[in-house]
């Protein structure tokens, strides 16, 4: 097969989907078919692009400035299509294409399955609604959802209304956003979401497309053969955490920094990556004389690697991750996990996880406490995840995306 990715979350970019499109990017090149990623980009010389390009990666235009966060920023839909249409003619002729965000380069990945009658497949990952009100400041978050709101559908259109409610969807900037994901959703062939909870929650604001739960997945070349249970002894060592999702607000450092700021002693926490709040949370644990240690953005296998030493993985998103791919990332590495919010019971095995009561910094605190009071617990969480690491294999994900591809080119064809 020829597919094509179109993705506004890839290039310059560390975190959850960029490891996903490479999973599988890879893994569906080891099976033969060809892949290329287009993808928006900050801007890169010449030399960059073409070593880029032996790969079948290609940055599409984007904005030399304007950026959201630390994401490069595509320009417009039309600027995009234009430049595929002049720079890979050969695009009309792949069997799928497959579609990461809802942006610029992702709309006009939509636009161009449609002209050219190609089936397409997108990939909704994650709750925008919560992604716009940590990044945006409070009083400028109805506008600015509302402005992209009106942007989206100036290319693709918006057929499905959402009403304010006591659900999600509860303020007018959460009105607008859950209205952009639905409406880009239903503007492709079949709709793939990572977990079962955000499924039900798309179809519940009206998402009309066939909606598939596909889990995300770790490379198999990265799986150690014969890993024993972790163990831990508080006499001898600290409790070794590890994080390694972006350092922001949604991903919620901070009140992880303030539940540590709790525990006198007993612990070491390993940060890997970048974001918004990585300077802030420097000063924080500077100021507070706390055992942890910063690395900046590293090597993904290098961080897995720092992985497979710890004892203990965290991911304390609330209410805003759908998947959490750092969860399966440790759970094939056989270490246990600890998180708040209850939806990600569904990532990892019963067992293999401690939920805090709540995602305060006293109740995290308190979990972690709970470990290095009763240091067994580690081992039993860590059997648990190594009795299930095979399940999480990006193979096994790379299956089922053969044949829900298969089956939309023959419907097509």
């Amino acid at each position: 097969m020829k597919i094509a990715f179109f993705t506004d979350c890839y290039l310059d970019l560390t975190g959850g989907i960029t490891t996903t499109i490479n999973a599988q990017k890879t893994e569906l090149e080891n099976r033969g078919h060809t892949v290329y990623v287009f993808s928006s980009s900050y801007p890169r010389s010449a030399e960059e692009k073409t070593e880029l390009a032996k790969h079948n990666i290609f940055p599409v235009p984007s904005c030399k400035f304007l950026f959201r966060g630390l994401t490069p920023i595509a320009r417009r839909p039309a600027i995009i299509e234009k430049w595929i249409y002049e720079q890979h003619p050969e695009i009309k002729d792949f069997d799928i294409f497959y579609i990461h965000y809802e942006a610029g380069c992702s709309i006009a990945g939509l636009r161009l399955a449609y002209q050219f009658n190609i089936p397409s497949v997108q990939v909704m990952h994650g709750r925008e609604d919560m992604g716009e009100q940590n990044i945006i400041p409070r009083g400028f978050r109805s506008l600015v959802a509302i402005s992209l709101n009106l942007f989206h559908e100036l290319y693709l259109p918006h057929r499905t209304k959402i009403h304010r409610d006591h659900y999600l969807a509860n303020n007018t900037a959460s009105v607008n956003m859950w209205r952009l994901m639905v409406n880009h959703a239903n503007c492709a062939d079949l709709v793939i979401t990572p977990s079962a909870h955000f499924r039900q929650k798309l179809i519940h604001y009206g998402v009309k497309r066939r909606v598939e739960v596909v889990p995300n997945g770790v490379l198999d070349r990265l799986f150690v053969k014969n890993l024993k249970p972790k163990t831990f002894v508080p006499n001898r060592e600290d409790l070794h955490i590890v994080w390694h999702s972006r350092i922001s607000a949604e991903k919620r450092m901070m009140p992880f920094l303030r539940a540590l700021s709790r525990i006198p002693d007993g612990y070491r926490l390993d940060i890997y990556g970048g974001g918004g709040d990585y300077y802030r949370a420097r000063r924080y644990a500077r100021f507070h004389d706390m055992n942890v240690i910063f690395h900046g953005n590293t090597d993904y296998e290098a961080v897995y690697h720092r992985i497979l030493e710890s004892h203990l993985d965290v991911l304390v998103s609330y209410n805003f991750d759908t998947f959490g791919t750092t969860l399966i990332e440790a759970e094939s590495a056989g270490v246990p996990v600890m998180f708040v919010d209850p939806d990600m019971k569904e990532i990892v095995p019963h067992g293999g996880y401690i939920l805090a009561n709540s995602p305060s910094p006293d109740d995290m605190a308190k979990s972690i406490q709970q470990i290095i009071n009763r240091p067994e617990m580690i081992h039993e969480m860590s059997k648990v995840m190594l009795d299930h690491r095979d399940e999480v294999r990006v193979s096994h994900t790379v299956d089922r995306l053969e044949e829900i591809f298969r089956e939309l080119i023959s419907k097509n064809r």
